[in-house]
C-alpha cells in the first residue's frame, strides 16, 4: 500500500497567479521525495490540482514527472512496432509519423498532450496537410489514418505508464464520405474477358474479378497452387512492395484459403500455362511446378505496381469503363451477392478474416438480398398452401395471446 504523501502550494512570485505544487513522498528508506509542479491559476485551482496529483498517488496512477516530447514518444514507439507489423505497414507508420504527426504535436510534452491538441491537428490537417508541393489538405480517410496511427501509439504510452489515459480516446476522425463503389456487372465482366484475352493484363484481370484475388495474391501464385484436377487455386502467399524491395509474405489475414475455380476460368489458366510453356522453351528453359503463374517473358517476378500501372493502360484502348483494378476484385464480391451466394462463402473466397468486414463494405448489396429473401417466403407459402377443393380452406385469426389447444 503506498503512502498517501503530502503537498503544499506556493505563490511565485508573490501575488501573481503562478504556484509551485510539492508533492513529498517516502522511499523504501522513509527519507522524503519531493516532486515540484509548477501551475498557473488561481489559488483555489492550485489547491485542487494538487489534491488531484495526491488522489492519483493513493490510487497508483502517478507517473513521475519529465520532459520528453511527443516526438521523441513517438520514435522510440515506431522501434517497438517495427517487430509487431509487416514491413509495408511499418513503412506507412513511419510516412504518416514523420510527415503528418511530429510537424504538428512532436514538441508538445507528451504527460502535456490534450485531446485539443489532436483536435486541433485533424482540423489543420484537413485544410491545408498536403505535403507534395499543392495547395489543400488532406482527405477524410488520410485523416483517418493518422488518428489510428496516434490513438494506438498513445495507447503503448498507457501500456509503458508514461500517460495515465490516451488523449487520441476524446477525439473523433472525421466522418469520411461514402462513395458508391464502380463495379462492372457481369455482361460488363464478360466483355472485358473477352477484349482483353491475349494481352498481358488477361490472366490478372481474371483472376480479380472472377476469383477475388489482390494483386499481391496474384503475383505470388504458383502452378503448384493451382490444382486443375480439383479445380481449386490455394493462396497461399503474397508479394509485397516496399522502399526496400519486394519479398513474399503470408497473404493479408495472416493464413491461407482455397478458392474453387470456375470451369471457363480454368480453361484459360491451361492456356495460359501451355503459352508460358512455349515461351520459356525458346529461351531453353522447361516451366516448373515452383514457377510464377504471372511473370515476365524470362519468367522473373512481376510487382504488383506493375499491374496497376498496365491496366488503366491497356482499359484505354478499348471500350470497357475506367475502373481500378483493385475494383475488379470488389465486382467479384458484388456479384456473387447479388446472386445470393452465403456472405461467408464470399467472404472465405476473398480472404477476409472476418464475415463482418465482407458485410460491411457491400452493405449496398444487401438491399436486394432482402427483397430476394421476402419473394422467397412468399413463393415458399404458395407452394405449400393447401389445394382448394370447393370449399377452401378458411383461417380464423385466434385472439391475441391464445391459439387452438391452449
Amino acid at each position: 500500500m503506498r503512502s498517501k504523501g503530502s503537498g503544499t502550494i506556493i505563490n511565485r512570485p508573490k501575488g501573481s497567479n503562478r504556484w509551485s505544487i510539492i508533492i513529498e513522498l517516502p522511499d523504501d528508506t522513509g527519507k522524503r521525495n519531493r516532486r515540484w509542479h509548477p501551475f498557473k491559476g488561481t489559488k483555489k485551482d492550485a489547491q485542487t490540482e494538487c489534491a488531484r496529483l495526491l488522489t492519483e498517488i493513493k490510487e497508483g496512477r502517478d507517473l513521475e514527472p519529465n520532459k520528453v516530447t511527443t516526438g521523441d514518444f513517438l520514435d522510440r514507439w515506431l522501434i517497438h512496432i517495427k517487430t509487431q507489423v509487416s514491413p509495408k505497414t511499418f513503412e506507412r507508420y513511419g510516412q504518416i509519423t514523420k510527415n503528418n504527426l511530429k510537424p504538428a504535436i512532436g514538441g508538445v510534452k507528451l504527460r502535456k498532450l490534450k485531446p485539443v491538441h489532436i483536435s486541433q491537428l485533424y482540423a489543420q490537417a484537413l485544410e491545408s496537410g498536403r505535403k507534395d508541393d499543392k495547395p489543400g489538405g488532406l482527405s477524410a480517410r488520410t485523416v483517418g489514418h493518422m488518428h489510428r496511427v496516434l490513438k494506438q501509439a498513445l495507447s503503448q504510452a498507457v501500456i509503458w505508464k508514461e500517460l495515465f489515459h490516451n488523449p487520441a480516446e476524446g477525439v473523433k476522425p472525421p466522418q469520411v464520405e461514402w462513395k458508391p463503389m464502380q463495379v462492372y456487372d457481369f455482361a460488363q465482366t464478360a466483355e472485358m474477358i473477352s477484349i482483353l484475352r491475349g494481352k498481358t493484363i488477361f490472366i490478372p484481370a481474371l483472376l480479380a474479378a472472377t476469383c477475388g484475388l489482390r494483386r499481391g495474391e496474384i503475383c505470388a501464385l504458383r502452378w503448384k497452387n493451382v490444382d486443375f484436377d480439383a479445380g481449386q487455386l490455394k493462396i497461399v502467399e503474397s508479394l509485397e512492395q516496399t522502399k526496400s524491395g519486394l519479398r513474399f509474405k503470408s497473404p493479408k489475414n495472416g493464413k491461407g484459403r482455397t478458392v474453387a475455380l470456375a470451369q471457363s476460368v480454368a480453361a484459360e489458366l491451361r492456356i495460359h500455362r501451355a503459352s508460358r510453356a512455349q515461351d520459356l522453351l525458346k529461351l531453353g528453359t522447361r516451366l516448373s511446378d515452383d514457377d510464377l503463374v504471372i511473370a515476365h517473358a524470362d519468367g522473373t517476378v512481376v510487382p504488383p505496381i506493375y499491374i496497376s500501372q498496365q491496366w488503366p493502360r491497356q482499359v484505354a484502348k478499348t471500350k470497357l469503363a475506367r475502373i481500378r483494378f483493385h475494383d475488379l476484385r470488389h465486382t467479384h464480391a458484388t456479384q456473387l451477392l447479388s446472386r445470393n451466394v452465403h456472405p461467408k462463402v464470399a467472404s472465405e473466397r476473398l480472404g477476409h478474416s472476418k464475415i463482418g468486414i465482407t458485410l460491411d463494405l457491400y452493405s449496398h448489396v444487401i438491399p436486394g438480398m432482402q427483397e430476394d429473401a421476402a419473394a422467397m417466403i412468399d413463393d415458399a407459402l404458395k407452394a405449400a398452401a393447401p389445394v382448394d377443393k370447393g370449399e377452401g380452406c378458411k383461417m380464423v385469426a385466434a385472439p391475441f395471446g391464445r391459439t387452438n389447444g391452449d
